[in-house]
């Protein structure tokens, strides 16, 4: 499957001028793409302010995947403000090409920017299936906490959308190649570039690693990446490399 990673500037807190950019983008992928990832809260920026751009469930962004995605014939995901029974949450929109809507919610919300005080928190893992493709969907912060991305279900791909910011880069490479190594599973990790309202710099490193460790593509410039994955290389990695047969049992407290 070919899988369209778009590094991109946002617009502060503009949902329509974002939806906008990013429609360009979409417009101009290759005809093969099957799945489009965007960043961490694509129509604003990692804002604090939901009040100004939190959407629902029927709202104008969802509706917008949904066209892309039935036009493109491909699953488009990526992070959106949403509120949701009187709460905001930073949620992750997964939308199938037929218009079928799945999401996760942010587990591990940022507390060194506050994210805690203003955003509801998501107390499930979610595992979606893909043309034959299970994947695991996760948000930035979440990278952190290797309990929470354990592959305890045999997904096949593991896919991060971030607002990371420069200072603190190198611990996004690094933990990006160490999910995909410890869970023998591809992990896909897409961050911003640019700067925000608040002065913070994003310096993309957009990457694929595969489930050796092995990186594929990489960028620090505003562009869109490619990376075509295989399903097959999963399969005899854990067939030689059977390393998920002898990781701990344990349960999670949410």
């Amino acid at each position: 499957m070919k899988v369209a990673l778009i590094q991109t500037t946002l617009e502060w807190e503009n949902p329509e001028a974002n939806r906008k950019l990013l429609e360009t983008r979409i417009k101009a992928l290759e005809t093969d793409t099957g799945l489009v990832v965007l960043p961490e809260m694509f129509t604003s920026g990692f804002t604090m302010s939901p009040e100004g751009v939190a959407e629902t469930m029927e709202g104008n962004t969802l509706e917008w995947m949904r066209k892309w995605a039935a036009e493109k014939d491909a699953a488009i995901t990526g992070s959106v403000v949403i509120a949701d029974n009187n709460k905001y949450y930073n949620r992750l929109l997964f939308v199938h090409p037929e218009g079928k809507v799945e999401y996760y919610d942010k587990r591990h919300a940022f507390t060194l920017a506050g994210e805690e005080k203003v955003y509801g928190t998501g107390d499930r893992q979610l595992v979606v299936r893909y043309r034959g493709w299970k994947i695991c969907l996760m948000i930035c912060y979440d990278l952190r906490f290797p309990v929470w991305s354990r592959n305890t279900t045999a997904y096949d791909m593991i896919l991060y959308v971030a607002n990371w910011p420069l200072p603190r880069i190198g611990a996004w490479d690094t933990l990006l190649r160490a999910r995909a190594i410890e869970n023998l599973s591809y992990c896909i990790g897409v961050n911003r570039v640019g700067e925000d309202h608040n002065g913070h710099r994003y310096p993309g490193h957009s990457a694929v690693y595969d489930a050796l460790g092995n990186l594929s593509v990489f960028s620090e410039h505003d562009e869109t990446l490619y990376s075509v994955l295989d399903r097959e290389h999963i399969i005899s990695c854990r067939d030689k490399y059977r390393f998920l047969d002898d990781r701990d049992d344990f349960a999670l407290n949410v």
